[in-house]
């Protein structure tokens, strides 16, 4: 009986594929509480952020990825480039976060007012119809890459625990406040920002429940 033991362990330890990370998933360790930090701050689904830096980065291993820390495929002239490109160079990865979030802000505001933070498809499927890349199946490969690694699970108020601890894209400012995207109610707010619907209808004198999209609260 202790040889088969042996033996099984063996195969499993030369093996390795067994228990191997991809790529993807050593990605998705790697950065998503920052994701998830992001989209408790701005809206933007985590399951969006990675999916995108996911496919646009070939998992952080494409060569723009490791010479100008650019996981988003964001084009320009600005910052450091080791190396000639087209697209922009960042001193580090978290820049490139920061900047993507701009970016989303500046060229697409119309999908921070009509998609909830829960809602990747509708997201994946705005940003391609507002010219964010020129292939038609783009949409359809973030978010095949979303439910192969079931990214949307990030997406739930409770992924909120995996934002302790680190250092965000976003202001003092910017954390304090928050715009209603579509599908929001006080309570599913309160859960994700780890404060009470008391608390905010306290802070914005609010009377009762009712919200409208685009409302800024203070949090």
């Amino acid at each position: 009986m202790l040889k088969k033991i042996v033996y099984a362990s063996l195969i499993v330890f030369i093996s390795g594929t067994a228990v191997a990370q991809t790529p993807a998933e050593n990605y998705i360790e790697s950065y998503k509480k920052v994701a998830v930090t992001t989209m408790n701050q701005h809206g933007i689904p985590a399951s969006i952020i990675l999916g995108i830096a996911i496919h646009e980065s070939a998992s952080g291993t494409s060569r723009i990825a490791k010479y100008l820390n650019n996981h988003f495929g964001l084009k320009g002239k600005s910052g450091p480039k080791p190396i000639k490109s087209a697209y922009k160079g960042y001193d580090n990865v978290n820049d490139c976060y920061v900047d993507f979030v701009s970016f989303l802000k500046n060229q697409f505001t119309g999908l921070f007012t009509r998609y909830a933070s829960d809602d990747y498809r509708g997201w994946a499927m705005g940003i391609q119809r507002g010219g964010y890349a020129h292939s038609r199946t783009w949409a359809s490969q973030v978010t095949a890459i979303i439910r192969k690694y079931k990214l949307n699970e990030l997406d739930t108020p409770s992924s909120s625990i995996l934002q302790s601890n680190v250092s965000a894209p976003a202001t003092s400012e910017e954390i304090n406040t928050y715009n209603v995207k579509r599908g929001d109610t006080l309570i599913r707010i309160a859960e994700r920002f780890r404060t009470t619907v008391k608390e905010i209808k306290n802070k914005n004198g609010l009377t009762s429940s009712m919200l409208n999209i685009g409302q800024s609260l203070h949090l």
